[in-house]
């Protein structure tokens, strides 16, 4: 007898429908799986035969085909094996077969008959929904994330033999529900908080400036001044994820597989810091059945590049263009797959390989060429990219002694989110911008409004300090933050005044 199962597999950040029909009939025993099945599918038949035995199953005696449809999309991972074992029992007639056609299935299973969670849950809920199919049947450790989607209802099932008895209504499972109000609030609260940096005003001052409009930011200073601190902190400034952020940040993970179980929502913006021994493929996504990478990792939220000189040349400038367009694109003789990266990059480093030349009570020990070397791993287009170089000097013992905290997170974040409202309004009719630091060029010089002492100003700095002209738009669209920040409506001489100083940083220290 023929049966049809509903499921979904992933591409890029999206997902698709696959139906999967099992034909069991006479002949000699044998499984095949046709469909541009990979390894772990194929080896399915293996893994849903012992599950069938071990659930009080009888199987198949007959040949069994399983088509996984449609045919010419590549089918990976052990997500069929639970719609694959339903579809045999139905095809055998032990399960009501219309009933199948009703729901969307997922979920791996072990040789005892457990369902074990997958990865993707959370866009193929999203694809079912889209498709009409009213219900989804997933591992209970995927129910909090399935659940998130609104417009479908969501059956947990922790073993085979449970979810056939519940397509054949001889067991009641309640729907998952989930309210994402309460998934935000307990994601609202941080440990790490900016009151606990004693001293560092200039470099607090420039990440709430780099925070408040999207741009990135580089920390240079010696070992021990901080710079992680301040970075670890950021997550605790930033304004909350929509939902619509939220999801599309959550089905990267889910993609990824870096959800935690019974994780329904990535609600906090994310925090991505890499060791700088990541490749290529790390960083931007890639392998033979490709997956997203830490840029992708660290959407809508911060990649942090510790020690960034110690990463590979190579690495840094594969950088550049998803910088630019906040999406990169992996291609395969296949097929090639999208995903999304706009990201805030946070970076830091030492000024010389020893890390003392800007300090003044150590010595540095590296010679002229040491530093060369060092720095060249950080190209000029690169710095470019990079909004605000930021010195963040090693702090007296006063102040490392000092009572008085300092400024707590919860006030910064305040001004953050008041500026950032501001840009939402400003670019509210154009879609893809959402802050200062994707500002488009064609409206630069509209938005950006200067008076004329700022504007003589900026003419002075780019003369004198040779700056490119990627660091003029740069220049600007951190002045028109810091206005924000200040509820100006035009940029005064002190904005642009201060946007620059964040700029002739990398100058003095690479001169």
């Amino acid at each position: 007898m023929l049966s049809q199962v509903n499921s979904g597999a992933v591409s890029g950040v999206d997902a698709y429908a696959v139906e999967i029909e099992v034909n069991a009939g006479h002949g000699e025993p044998k499984a095949v799986v046709v469909g541009l099945p990979d390894a772990a599918v194929k080896e399915s038949s293996d893994r849903v035969w012992t599950a069938l035995i071990n659930s009080g199953f009888r199987p198949p005696m007959g040949r069994t085909t399983i088509n996984l449809a449609p045919a010419d999309m590549k089918k990976e991972g052990p997500s069929f094996d639970l719609p694959i074992a339903l579809g045999i029992i139905a095809a055998l007639e032990d399960i009501n077969a219309d009933l199948l056609l009703r729901v969307c299935i997922v979920g791996e299973l072990a040789l005892s008959g457990a369902v074990r969670r997958v990865r993707g849950v959370l866009p193929i809920a999203i694809m079912a929904r889209n498709a009409g199919i009213k219900a989804i049947i997933v591992p209970a450790e995927n129910a909090e994330e399935a659940a998130v989607v609104d417009g479908i209802k969501v059956f947990p099932v922790r073993t085979l033999r449970e979810a056939a008895d519940f397509l054949n209504q001889d067991l009641k499972i309640e729907p998952y529900l989930l309210d994402i109000q309460t998934v935000f609030e307990a994601n609202s609260l941080y440990e790490d908080d900016f009151a606990d940096v004693k001293g560092q005003e200039f470099a607090k001052r420039a990440i709430e400036v780099a925070m408040s409009g999207g741009h990135n930011c580089l920390l240079i200073g010696p070992p021990g001044t901080g710079k992680s601190m301040i970075a670890k902190r950021i997550p605790s400034i930033l304004p909350s994820m929509s939902l619509d952020e939220a999801l599309e940040t959550t089905k990267i993970h889910s993609i990824s597989g870096s959800l935690k179980s019974h994780q329904a929502l990535v609600a906090r913006r994310p925090f991505h810091s890499p060791h700088h021994t990541i490749s290529n493929a790390g960083l931007l996504g890639g392998g033979s059945n490709p997956m997203p990478g830490a840029v992708s990792l660290a959407h809508n939220g911060v990649l942090f590049l510790d020690e960034l000189p110690e990463f590979q040349r190579s690495v840094l400038e594969v950088m550049r263009q998803p910088l630019e367009d906040g999406e990169v694109t992996i291609a395969r003789a296949v097929a090639s797959v999208t995903y999304p990266c706009r990201f805030m990059l946070v970076a830091a480093m030492n000024p010389c390989p020893c890390g003392y030349q800007t300090d003044p009570k150590r010595e540095c020990r590296c010679s002229p060429t040491q530093i060369a070397r060092y720095r060249s791993k950080i190209s000029g287009p690169l710095l470019d990219r990079i909004d605000l170089h930021v010195e963040v000097p090693a702090i007296s013992y006063e102040q490392l002694t000092q009572l008085d905290k300092g400024e707590p997170s919860s006030i910064i974040r305040k001004r953050v989110v008041a500026a950032r409202e501001i840009q939402q309004k400003r670019y509210k009719d154009q879609p893809g911008t959402h802050c200062n630091a994707n500002m488009r060029s064609k409206t630069l010089h509209q938005i950006c409004r200067m008076e004329a002492d700022a504007e003589q100003i900026l003419r002075t700095a780019m003369s004198d300090l040779n700056f490119s002209a990627r660091a003029y738009d740069r220049i600007l669209k951190v002045a028109r933050t810091i206005a924000d920040l200040a509820a100006a409506e035009i940029i005064e001489s002190q904005h642009i005044s201060e946007a620059i100083q964040y700029r002739t940083l990398d100058r003095q220290l690479w001169v």
